[in-house]
């Protein structure tokens, strides 16, 4: 019975060594293998990312296009509106200048410091320098 036992043992080793052999050639065989296949997944990860990146870069700048289409549009209304209501308020001031003379009489009520000069018949002003160096009295 020993014998037969030492049999398997002897059997049992080679097995192990033999599988042990197997995997080492498998791995020796595989791993370069699954580095290349690594890399490719890595690389198909990458191309995805960058195509992502891409089209991400598309939308935000048609997104900007828009944008600025928009804005455009929009500051041309604006100046439409007030062209047109300098339109309205220049044809309101033509032909009335009681009511321009008015205005500008009103102003000048309400602007401190302000010195008025008054054109004579030769077309040229009166000047105060003098009444303002005079002291008051």
């Amino acid at each position: 019975m020993r014998r037969h036992e030492q049999g398997y043992g002897q059997t049992g080793m080679l097995v192990t060594l033999g599988v042990l052999v197997l995997i080492v050639v498998g791995v020796v065989w595989g791993w370069p293998r699954y580095r290349v296949y690594v890399q490719e997944l890595r690389g198909k990860a990458a191309l995805v990312e960058a195509e992502s990146n891409r089209r991400i870069a598309v939308l935000e700048a048609e997104a900007a296009r828009d944008a600025a289409v928009a804005l455009a549009a929009a500051e041309i209304e604006r100046a439409k509106g007030v062209a047109e209501a300098n339109r309205i308020i220049g044809d309101s001031l033509k032909g009335n200048e009681g009511y321009l003379r008015y205005l500008y009489i009103d102003a000048l009520k309400t602007t401190p410091n302000q010195t008025i000069y008054i054109p004579t018949e030769v077309g040229l002003p009166i000047l105060e320098a003098q009444r303002k160096a005079l002291p008051a009295q």
